[in-house]
């Protein structure tokens, strides 16, 4: 397999030419594992180890390989199926999220990816929340955001789904499609290119795993029935892993996961809802509330109907959701929000007094 293949280009040479300088080849992450990581390069693949000096070097665990990177290694001496990870070259992409539980540190879902499929199930296993928080780590990881709904055998009417998601959605492509039937999946060969990186994100039990073999054209994936009336998934894939089809195009593989905080959803929100944040940067205060305050430009682009109250109610959602998770993890961010809250009600009352004494 040539570099070529596993979407090496003139940029990726550009960002190793310091390494190679040290005698480092490059290989890009196609698996990973408890404690290493398989890395393919010109030469095949190897099971890579970080350095004692990397691991010296990395700050936080974002700093260490994942899926889909491209990395400096050195073969092993006497060995040519080991070999040392001693850099991550700069990502051009990255998907992360929170890591699960209370820690405030990032997690690499996957890097170097150029289109996100966001695949969600249309049975009883849909959550229009829940793809709200994959849609803002995808538009925080700079890659293009693609909504597969799947499952349409499933469903026999998708016009509320699809309504509903029209407010979230805006600009965002959206499939109907039906993995195990094949209904749909025509439309998807556009994004399909040989050598570009293509992610497959979304819970248990959504069909990703049917979804890639019938992508990629060969049985590569362990497929599971959703358990039961709950609609639950079984994780089939337990590991991420980057694959690279027949057709060229490569294809990442990840476990569904049951929790997603976006690490950076804010800048998610700010591209996904641009229109919204305009329409508030022209309010009269710049702490406004879009309450009660004069001069409020979001009131009167709802009242005057150039701002859509579904849009706007979504945009709100998604800020109450970030800020609920970064109290969850940040003590003092916790405090600052009930500080800033008791700043504003005081300042409504105030306002309603001199209202008051106006009249």
């Amino acid at each position: 397999m040539t570099l070529a293949q596993l979407g090496w280009n003139d940029a990726c040479a550009a960002a190793f030419a310091p390494h190679a300088a040290a005698g480092a080849v490059p290989a890009r992450v196609t698996l990973e594992l408890k404690g290493f990581f398989e890395v393919t390069g010109a030469e095949g693949a190897r099971l890579g180890e970080c350095t004692g000096k990397f691991i010296h070097d990395a700050r936080t665990a974002a700093d260490y390989p994942a899926i889909g990177d491209w990395v400096a290694i050195i073969p092993q001496s006497g060995d040519d199926t080991r070999a040392g990870i001693h850099a991550v070259l700069p990502r051009r992409t990255c998907f992360s999220r929170k890591a699960a539980g209370d820690q405030d540190h990032e997690q690499v879902v996957a890097a170097n990816i150029d289109i996100v499929f966001l695949v969600s199930a249309l049975d009883g296993n849909y959550n229009l929340h829940r793809l709200e928080r994959y849609l803002a780590a995808a538009w925080a990881s700079g890659a293009e955001p693609v909504v597969l709904l799947n499952k349409v055998d499933l469903n026999e009417d998708t016009a509320g789904i699809l309504a509903e998601l029209a407010a979230v959605c805006r600009d965002v492509p959206i499939h109907v499609i039906s993995a195990q039937t094949r209904r749909g999946l025509k439309a998807l060969q556009p994004y399909l290119q040989p050598g570009r990186t293509v992610a497959l994100l979304g819970s248990s039990g959504v069909g990703k795993s049917t979804l890639i073999n019938r992508l990629v054209g060969e049985y590569l994936q362990d497929t599971q029935e959703v358990r039961g009336p709950d609609n639950k998934g079984r994780h089939t894939t337990t590991q991420r892993e980057l694959i690279v089809a027949p057709s060229g195009v490569i294809v990442i593989d990840t476990p569904g996961m049951r929790e997603l905080s976006p690490w950076d959803a804010a800048a998610g929100i700010d591209a996904a809802f641009g229109d919204v944040a305009a329409v508030a940067a022209r309010c009269k205060f710049r702490d406004c509330a879009h309450t009660v305050e004069p001069g409020c430009a979001v009131r009167a682009a709802l009242a005057d109907g150039s701002l859509e109250p579904v849009r706007w109610q979504t945009y709100l959602r998604m800020q109450r959701t970030t800020a609920h998770e970064i109290r969850r993890v940040n003590p003092d961010a916790s405090r600052r929000q009930k500080t800033d809250f008791k700043k504003l009600t005081k300042a409504l009352r105030q306002r309603v007094r001199e209202k008051s004494g106006d009249e």
